[in-house]
């Protein structure tokens, strides 16, 4: 005969039971009611609307640049750690599990976040190398969903993800292909022609952009894998790039490629034809040293991350300097090998602040 402690309304007290069964039940029943109390509280919250960025870590005093008496011009909004900073929220089960268990399946924090991006609702997507694993943010659901395979086939290093639709696209430069599956991980096709390190992804809404650091060029692909068109090639001269790692479009279908080891960013037309470019090799402000991510604001603005200077530098779609700021460290608005950038509708900036393991957002609060 064995007793077994529970906690009533009028106290504690013992209650004899016969057997490993009963034992179990009655601690069965305990975990039960603890995480239901657990959940009970965690319900109680208010959520913000779907258009809503939801960041705990977002300060009361935000540090804004350039910095007073100067007209303010970007400001920092908070730090993205993992899912939850963005408000994603787990199923009644997962959360009852992980109160159980003291883990974080489903909202596990980032370790070396490398690239964001955004699909045409505005939903966040994420590659994170150093978890071996991507995820995207459905800001109306409040869900975060995050694979670490496609199929059978484990991820190795995802760089870059893009999404379009249902379908979601993810660059792994260790094995030379573009995963393409669906929400629900169901996989749809793996592009490997013409590949031979795919770094970075857009997408537009029929076509699939992939900057391939190896082959030097952007290659452009519709939604079956077929090759639709490229340009480039190896070498200095406008059009040509040494390893190209970061791509995106702007809304009048323009297309921006971080020329990371020509230290410049290249701007062209949606034919792929060369309008202008923006930096050079150098350690002043205009300069760039190991451009990466990039993205571009409803105002026209260009930003571009810069790995090596630890920055963001801003500039016209002509290629003219306007500002930059951030530093090495890891305080707010400081970088440690910063990588991907993407900008939402709202004027947020997203930058994957890689080795701080977190994403970094702004925004833009001058005028135009």
């Amino acid at each position: 005969m064995s007793s077994f402690r529970i906690m009533l309304a009028d106290g504690c007290r013992s209650i004899p039971m016969i057997g490993k069964v009963g034992r179990a039940i009655f601690q069965s029943l305990e975990v039960i009611a603890l995480a239901c109390a657990f959940l009970a509280a965690g319900c109680s919250s208010i959520s913000p609307g779907p258009d809503s960025i939801v960041l705990s870590a977002t300060q009361t005093v935000h540090r804004v640049w350039p910095p007073a008496p100067a007209q303010p011009r970007i400001r920092f909004v908070g730090n993205v750690r993992s899912p939850a900073d963005l408000g994603a929220r787990l199923s009644l089960w997962r959360r009852a599990g992980n109160f159980v268990t003291g883990a974080t399946r489903g909202l596990e924090p980032f370790v070396r976040p490398q690239a964001v991006s955004l699909d045409e609702r505005g939903n966040l997507c994420v590659a994170d190398p150093g978890a071996g694993a991507v995820g995207y943010f459905d800001r109306e659901r409040k869900k975060y969903s995050r694979w670490t395979a496609s199929g059978k086939e484990q991820f190795v290093n995802p760089v870059a993800v893009a999404k379009r639709g249902t379908t979601v696209f993810v660059a792994d430069t260790a094995v030379g292909k573009i995963f393409c599956f669906d929400e629900d991980g169901k996989p749809q096709l793996t592009i490997t022609n013409n590949l031979r390190r795919p770094a970075g992804l857009a997408v537009s809404s029929n076509c699939l952009f992939v900057a391939d650091s190896q082959a030097d060029k952007i290659l452009m692909f519709d939604f079956s894998g077929k090759l639709q068109g490229q340009f480039g090639g190896r070498g200095i001269a406008p059009g040509m790039f040494n390893a190209p790692t970061h791509v995106t479009l702007d809304a009048s279908g323009r297309i921006y490629v971080t020329d990371s080891l020509n230290c410049r960013l290249q701007i062209f037309d949606g034919d792929g034809k060369f309008l202008a470019a923006a930096g050079s090799m150098g350690d002043s402000s205009g300069h760039l040293s190991r451009p990466k991510g990039v993205g571009v604001d409803s105002f026209g603005h260009v930003y571009v991350v810069d790995a090596l200077f630890d920055n963001v530098q801003a500039f016209d779609v002509a290629g003219h300097f306007l500002m930059n700021w951030g530093e090495a460290g890891s305080d707010d608005g400081e970088f440690w090998l910063p990588s991907g950038l993407a900008v939402d509708y709202a004027n947020h900036i997203f930058v994957a602040d890689s080795y701080n393991s977190r994403i970094q957002v702004f925004e833009y609060v001058g005028s135009e």
